[in-house]
């Protein structure tokens, strides 16, 4: 007992003064929070109008300018100020697509399921051509096919063997996995990594442009790709370009496998195939326009230069109506903010939303408004640097600080799918950890428990953690989404749980909440250094 007794009391002894005060948290607030978000929440009104009303919402399409004019409607409705849009360099021309058909012709006719991968051209009406399978990996591929392939449609690469599921289709936290996410794993050496991802990516770069401009030059009508899924589940993406003046290639599309396989064993057995293609797309703009990000904030009452963020990325992918990805995370935090005006919360610092735009083409919108508002690495001058994404740029120089970026306290941001938060990944910030546990302890009863260490990644908080900022993302259970949901088709309203929905909005309200009105300075990390 002695022995326990001494070594408490040095463990006392060696705690740094400010780490053995107790967080404060109001929980007469978190309780009116609460009630506002279980008892009158209107987080699925939001989530249908975007998903269901407007649907899906790639950047810089009519459908995203709709989603940007209703989203700060909603916003001067629910009495936030500042509402407004904020442009970033030009991201490229809108698209869309409203409608795409595949059949195979013949004795046996079928219609095969397909949709075309965004940013490609259209195929202006119905056309009709024998199909042929092209296998391109490399440059010196292109002159096997010269002369080939005038008024074919393209089978693009390999047959694809089922793989069954070895898990359940759709996955809740217990106990188990949570604690799984309390180990670390040490970073190994990054050099090598990123020189390799550096050269993968401008060879698939170099390799797209020249494929898009043979495939137009030889003539051919459509080109058909394998969806990533299996289960007739489409999942697609971006292909042709964004970019006014770069080439576009032909109508392109992604099918599902079942749909794909027979066809690659027709070609094989010597079997003619010949398949009509109809896609209606088109480009909305001639020129590069530049994206936009939606803002609005609650003033703060005596910081008000201090600023707490959250947010989430209303734009896109095209097929489904881009509900998990990401109207969910986008209705949870305007319920916030909605939830935060309703109970007459009066915040210390400002409370500010962003709805970012460009997050699926690399984060875009939110690195805009980071490098604008909060700080940035300077641009290279190499034009091979600056060709490359953000992320895989040689370090060019010290970090180039705003005025506002001492007055940045955190942001917190919601995107990974629909499913209940179980807690929040602390990004390294060790300090933010203590922190993190008290503010989650009143929603222990709803399932949120666990603060992880761990980094996690491929989001807009990384776009404020890259320069040192406190950006956090919540843990949240998957349910289906990277087996059913994630840039598929079936990215709709059904695979949403409403009650999830409705938790996280509530937690959100609090942690910023507790953010605006902290004493202290939130923690940070270091600075990064180049």
């Amino acid at each position: 007992m002695l022995k326990r007794g001494m070594l408490a009391l040095a463990l006392a002894v060696s705690v740094p003064a400010g780490a053995q005060q107790q967080e404060q948290v109001d929980l007469d607030m978190v309780s009116r929070i609460r009630q506002e978000a279980f008892h009158r929440s209107q987080v699925m009104a939001t989530f249908s109008h975007l998903t269901e009303t407007i649907g899906p919402r790639l950047t810089n399409s009519p459908a995203m300018a709709q989603a940007n004019a209703w989203t700060r409607s909603r916003f001067t409705d629910w009495g936030l100020t500042n509402v407004h849009d904020e442009a970033f360099a030009d991201f490229g021309r809108g698209w869309e697509f409203s409608n795409a058909s595949v059949e195979m012709l013949g004795e046996r006719v079928l219609p095969l399921h397909a949709l075309p991968k965004a940013w490609t051209p259209g195929t202006n009406g119905p056309v009709e051509g024998e199909l042929v399978q092209v296998k391109i990996d490399k440059l010196a591929d292109l002159d096997r096919y010269r002369g080939k392939l005038r008024g074919k449609v393209l089978l693009l690469g390999d047959a694809r063997a089922y793989k069954r599921a070895s898990e359940a289709n759709s996955h809740r936290h217990d106990a188990t996995s949570l604690e799984g996410l309390q180990a670390f794993t040490v970073p190994r050496d990054a050099a090598d990594d990123r020189a390799k991802r550096v050269k993968e990516y401008s060879e698939r770069q170099a390799l797209a442009r020249a494929v898009n401009t043979f495939f137009v030059e030889e003539g051919a009508l459509a080109a058909i790709s394998i969806s990533g899924w299996d289960n007739g589940i489409i999942r697609v993406a971006g292909g042709g370009s964004r970019k006014a003046g770069e080439p576009v290639g032909i109508p392109e599309l992604a099918m599902i496998a079942e749909h794909f396989n027979p066809l690659v064993r027709a070609l094989e057995q010597k079997q003619p195939v010949r398949l009509r293609v109809d896609v209606a797309a088109r480009f909305t703009d001639d020129t590069d326009q530049p994206g936009h990000n939606t803002l609005a904030e609650i003033r703060g009452s005596s910081r008000p230069d201090e600023v707490v963020m959250l947010g989430a990325h209303l734009d896109s992918w095209h097929t489904g109506t881009g509900a998990a990805d990401n109207a969910a995370g986008v209705a949870v935090m305007m319920e916030a903010m909605r939830i935060l005006k309703a109970v007459g919360a009066k915040p210390r610092r400002t409370i500010r939303v962003a709805l970012w735009s460009g997050e699926e083409q690399g984060l875009i919108g939110s690195q805009a408004y980071v490098a604008r508002h909060f700080a940035h690495f300077p641009e290279p001058t190499d034009p091979a640097q600056l060709a490359l994404p953000a992320s895989l740029r040689e370090p060019t120089g010290a970090l180039v600080k705003t005025r506002d970026y001492d007055r940045f306290v955190a942001y917190f941001n919601m995107d990974n799918g629909s499913g209940r938060f179980r807690g929040i990944y602390a990004q390294e910030n060790l300090a933010a950890v203590p922190v993190f546990e008290a503010w989650l302890k009143p929603f222990h009863d709803v399932g949120a428990t666990t603060v992880a260490t761990r980094n996690t990644g491929s989001t807009d908080h990384i776009s404020f953690d890259r320069v040192g900022l406190p950006g956090f993302q919540f843990i949240q259970d998957r349910l289906d989404y990277f087996s059913n949901v994630h840039h598929s088709h079936l990215d709709t309203w059904d695979h949403a749980e409403p009650e999830d929905l409705k938790q996280a909005a509530a937690i959100v309200a609090s942690f910023v909440y507790n953010a605006a009105m902290r004493e202290q300075r939130f923690p940070r990390k270091a600075e990064p250094q180049p």
